[in-house]
C-alpha cells in the first residue's frame, strides 16, 4: 500500500470562459465512458488479450493533449485510450482496434496496447514499460535535423523511470537539446507494486533533474492545474529546443489490466483517492461558479454515451481481416510463395 497521503480535493475557480471548460469536460467524459464501456465488453469477452483503463487517470490526458499543436507528435503507453481519443484518432477505429476488427485505427493487429495513427502523429501504444522514451527522443531528433517546430510529449508511467531507457533518452535528450515533453504519470503503482518497495528515490522530479531538466510536479486529478502547467511547459521547450520533465501526481481506480487481482493495495485506499475524482471535482466547481448546469452536464454526458454507443455499433459491423492477408506485412514480398 502507497504511504502518500491522500491530498484535498482540487477546488478553486476554473480560468476560462465557458466553451473551454464545457470542452475539458467533455474530453474527461469521452474517455470515462469509453473506458466504462470497453470494461463491459471485455466481460463480454468481446475485447480479448490484455486491457489498461485509465479511469481516474483523465485529467493528465485531457490538460496536456489541449496544450499541444497538431504538428507534435505524441508517444504513450499501453494505457492510451484515452490520449489517441483526444489526439483526434476516432473512436470506431480505436473500439473496432480493441475488438481485433481490420477497421480498426491499426487494422485489428495491435488491439488495445498497440493504437497507431499517423496522421494524428500518435505513434502507439507501447506495451513494453519505458519503450515510447527512446521513440521519442527519435522523433524529437527527426524534429530537430528536419527544422520543424514541433515537440514530441512522451507519457509514461512511474515504473518506468526504474528502466534503463528512461535514463538513456533523458541523457539524449538534455545532450542533444531535443524538443520532449516528458509526461510522467505517477499512479503510484507500477503494475502493482508501490513506489517506495521498488525505488530508493521516490522524487521522481529529483531523477529527471540530475540530468539538467527543467522539471514540475503537477497534481494530476486537476484538469486546470494540468493543463495551465502543460501550457507553459510546452512553451518552454518550444522557446528553448529542450526537454522539460512533468511529474503527473495521479491515481487509477481500476486494476492494473483486467487480469490484476488487486492485492497489493487497501479498497479504502481506492475510495479515499475517488473523492479526488477529475470529473467530479471539475464538475463540482463549475457548478458552484455559475459556468455548468445538471441540463448541460446531462448533454455533454448524453453525447458522451451517444459516441460510444455509435462506436461500438461500428466494431460490431467491422469485418476480421481475410485469413489470406494474414502475411501482409508480416514477409517481405520475396519470402511469400
Amino acid at each position: 500500500m502507497s504511504k502518500m497521503k491522500v491530498p484535498k480535493p482540487p477546488s478553486g475557480p476554473v480560468p476560462w470562459g465557458k466553451p473551454l471548460a464545457h470542452a475539458m469536460l467533455a474530453d474527461m467524459l469521452r474517455i470515462r465512458r469509453m473506458e466504462e464501456r470497453a470494461a463491459e465488453l471485455y466481460g463480454q469477452q468481446k475485447i480479448r488479450g490484455f486491457l489498461h483503463l485509465y479511469i481516474g487517470e483523465e485529467a493528465v490526458a485531457t490538460g496536456v493533449l489541449r496544450a499541444l499543436t497538431p504538428d507534435d507528435n505524441v508517444v504513450a503507453t499501453y494505457r492510451e485510450h484515452g490520449h489517441a481519443l483526444l489526439r483526434g484518432v476516432g473512436m470506431p477505429a480505436i473500439m473496432a482496434e480493441m475488438f481485433g476488427k481490420r477497421d480498426g485505427c491499426s487494422r485489428g493487429r495491435g488491439g488495445s496496447m498497440h493504437l497507431f495513427d499517423r496522421a494524428s502523429r500518435f505513434y502507439g501504444g507501447q506495451a513494453i514499460v519505458g519503450g515510447g522514451l527512446p521513440l521519442a527522443a527519435g522523433l524529437a531528433l527527426a524534429d530537430k535535423l528536419g527544422g520543424r517546430r514541433a515537440l514530441t510529449a512522451c507519457f509514461f508511467g512511474e515504473g518506468a523511470v526504474a528502466e534503463g531507457a528512461f535514463h538513456e533518452a533523458m541523457n539524449l535528450a538534455m545532450l542533444w537539446q531535443l524538443p520532449v515533453l516528458f509526461c510522467c504519470e505517477n499512479n503510484l503503482y507500477a503494475m502493482g507494486t508501490a513506489l517506495a518497495r521498488s525505488e530508493s528515490q521516490t522524487d521522481l522530479c529529483a531523477k529527471a533533474a540530475s540530468y539538467g531538466t527543467a522539471t514540475v510536479s503537477v497534481d494530476g486529478m486537476d484538469v486546470v492545474e494540468v493543463h495551465q502547467t502543460a501550457l507553459r511547459a510546452a512553451a518552454q521547450v518550444r522557446e528553448h529546443g529542450r526537454p522539460v520533465f512533468l511529474e503527473l501526481r495521479t491515481f487509477r481506480y481500476r486494476a492494473h489490466s483486467m487480469f490484476d487481482p488487486e492485492l497489493y493495495r487497501a479498497r479504502e485506499e481506492v475510495e479515499a483517492w475517488k473523492t479526488r475524482g477529475p470529473i467530479h471535482t471539475y464538475t463540482a466547481r463549475l457548478k458552484a461558479q455559475g459556468s455548468l448546469s445538471e441540463a448541460e452536464f446531462l448533454a455533454l454526458d448524453a453525447a458522451a454515451q451517444a459516441e460510444v454507443d455509435a462506436a461500438v455499433a461500428f466494431a460490431e459491423g467491422s469485418d476480421w481481416e481475410p485469413v489470406a492477408d494474414l502475411l501482409r506485412d508480416v514477409h517481405s514480398a520475396q519470402g511469400v510463395q
